[in-house]
C-alpha cells in the first residue's frame, strides 16, 4: 500500500503483514525528534497526522474493493485521551459508512495495548467515484 507523502515526513510505515489481512492496514509511527512535543511526549499534530493516515489507508483499502475513487476530507474530530510517550505508536482505521458520495471513518492510535488508545478520530470524506 502506498501512503500519502505526509506519511514520510512523520516516518509512518505500514506494519509488516498487516496490509495482507482482510481488514485495514495497521500503521506505525516511530518516536523520533521529528514528532516530539514537550520532552518525552508526542506532539498532538503528529498523533493527528497518524490518525489521518490510518483513516486514509482504511478508506483506500475499502474503495479498492469497490473499484477505486478519489477522496477529499471534509470534516475531522480528534479526541486525545492520554499523552503519547517515547515509543512507537500504532493506528488503524475502520470505515463505518461507505456511501455513494460520502464516507465516514474512525481511527484509533495506541502504543502498548490497542484497548488503551491514546487518541481517536472521526473523519468524513467526500467521494468521487470513477
Amino acid at each position: 500500500m502506498t501512503l500519502p507523502p505526509y506519511a514520510d515526513v512523520l516516518g509512518i510505515v505500514v506494519e509488516p503483514g498487516s496490509d495482507d489481512a482482510d481488514g485495514a492496514p495497521v500503521l506505525v509511527m516511530p518516536f523520533t525528534d521529528d514528532v516530539v512535543g514537550r520532552p518525552g511526549f508526542l506532539h498532538g499534530g503528529a498523533i493527528s497526522g497518524l490518525l489521518e493516515m490510518a483513516a486514509i489507508a482504511a478508506l483506500t483499502h475499502a474503495l479498492r474493493e469497490e473499484g477505486g475513487g478519489r477522496i477529499k476530507p471534509v470534516g475531522v474530530t480528534v479526541d486525545f485521551m492520554r499523552g503519547g510517550r517515547d515509543k512507537p505508536t500504532r493506528a488503524a482505521g475502520r470505515v463505518t459508512r461507505l456511501g455513494g458520495r460520502v464516507a465516514n471513518v474512525e481511527a484509533t492510535a495506541w502504543q502498548d495495548d490497542p484497548t488503551r488508545p491514546i487518541a481517536s478520530a472521526r473523519m468524513n470524506y467526500l467521494l468521487v467515484r470513477p
